[in-house]
């Protein structure tokens, strides 16, 4: 059994499967012996920043990120596999060579200048965390913020660290505008759980506090309680979801676990090695929600399962966010007081 390496999710780098050739150690990696992987940055040349997606299970349209992998290092992270395109693997290398989009908030600016630009809400996180630790240094997350301040268009953000605090002030704006929604995902109070499950994200305790300083600033805040991993942290739901509301929450939403393509070996091998006496169990009631598989790709299913085991979830989820008064959506984001510096609002037809 290979052994963990302390702050990450991935004990290994899995083939990269566009890739012929690979590099394979002939022992595992060491912790008495070997150093650990340590974190690399390397430029990302993209030229525009706002992606868009036509995908039926996902909320949003359009959204951007400062980053390319993520340092969080959460073994079951569905974004592992975009590693791949940059040739680099799903595993380790997905959380120690990150690509940083250096031009960000520039690029977003050109963007939303543009009168081909319309309107609408940008999502933050949709893929990799806009505050993973690196943004701490760099600010690129807080620039584009300054940007979307500046014009006013509706952002939502996902984040798993406390560092999303620090932008109070930008966020406060945005929200004077019905501009801004905060989702904080939480997947367990167990801070045991949490550093293993997500090694560099912040405690469970600090997303609780940074839920508690966001909502004090009339800043909309949410929760995720995501993934929930069927037979590991589904009974937590509740508890989850009462502690949120105990720090000025105002609604939650969650997602099941989904192990798209090399992201299932990531997550069988963390389990191998945290918790390998209910590693079967874990994978079977997977298997049970997912048609058999590890994961099932069709629209409609892969963001709930389907089954009985699914429906349990599904269900104890609603009857805790009830008991614990929680709505189910956030408030509805507004494009109203868009507009483009030097322009006004009439001037664009809004």
């Amino acid at each position: 059994m290979s052994a963990s390496i302390r702050g990450r999710g991935a004990i290994s780098n899995p083939t990269n499967r566009f890739e012929k050739i690979s590099l394979e150690r002939d022992v595992d990696w060491n912790p008495e012996e070997d150093s650990p992987p340590r974190t690399s940055f390397y430029r990302d040349h993209s030229r525009t920043i706002i992606t868009y997606n036509d995908s039926p299970d996902i909320p949003f349209n359009a959204s951007l990120n400062p980053y390319r992998g993520c340092e969080h290092g959460c073994s079951y992270c569905y974004a592992r596999p975009t590693h791949e395109y940059l040739g680099f693997s799903a595993g380790l290398d997905f959380e120690t060579k990150i690509m940083v989009k250096e031009d960000a908030p520039e690029l977003l600016r050109q963007e939303l200048s543009s009168p081909e630009w319309k309107p609408q809400v940008l999502a933050m996180s949709g893929v990799t965390d806009c505050y993973q630790p690196i943004e701490r240094r760099l600010g690129l997350t807080r620039r584009c913020l300054a940007v979307l301040a500046e014009f006013r268009n509706p952002v939502s953000i996902i984040t798993k660290n406390f560092l999303v605090t620090r932008d109070i002030d930008l966020l406060k704006e945005l929200a004077t505008h019905r501009a801004v929604t905060v989702h904080l995902s939480i997947s367990s109070l167990d801070p045991d759980l949490a550093r293993k499950l997500e090694p560099r994200a912040a405690s469970p305790r600090q997303r609780l506090a940074a839920v508690e300083a966001l909502a004090k600033a009339g800043v909309p805040v949410g929760v995720l309680v995501a993934p929930v991993i069927p037979a590991l942290n589904e009974p937590e739901m509740a508890s989850v979801l009462a502690a949120a509301k105990d720090a000025g929450a105002g609604w939650a939403g969650t997602e099941v676990l989904r192990l798209p393509l090399t992201v299932a070996p990531v997550f069988e091998a963390w389990l191998g090695r945290h918790l390998p006496e209910r590693k079967e169990k874990i994978l079977n009631r997977i298997r049970s929600i997912r048609g058999g598989r590890l994961n099932d790709p069709r629209f409609g299913s892969r963001m709930r399962g389907e089954g009985v085991f699914a429906d349990q979830i599904a269900q104890l989820f609603r009857v805790a966010r009830r008991r614990a008064g929680l709505a189910e959506h956030g408030p509805e984001l507004s494009v109203a007081a868009f507009r483009r510096p030097g322009g006004s609002q009439l001037d664009l037809g809004i």
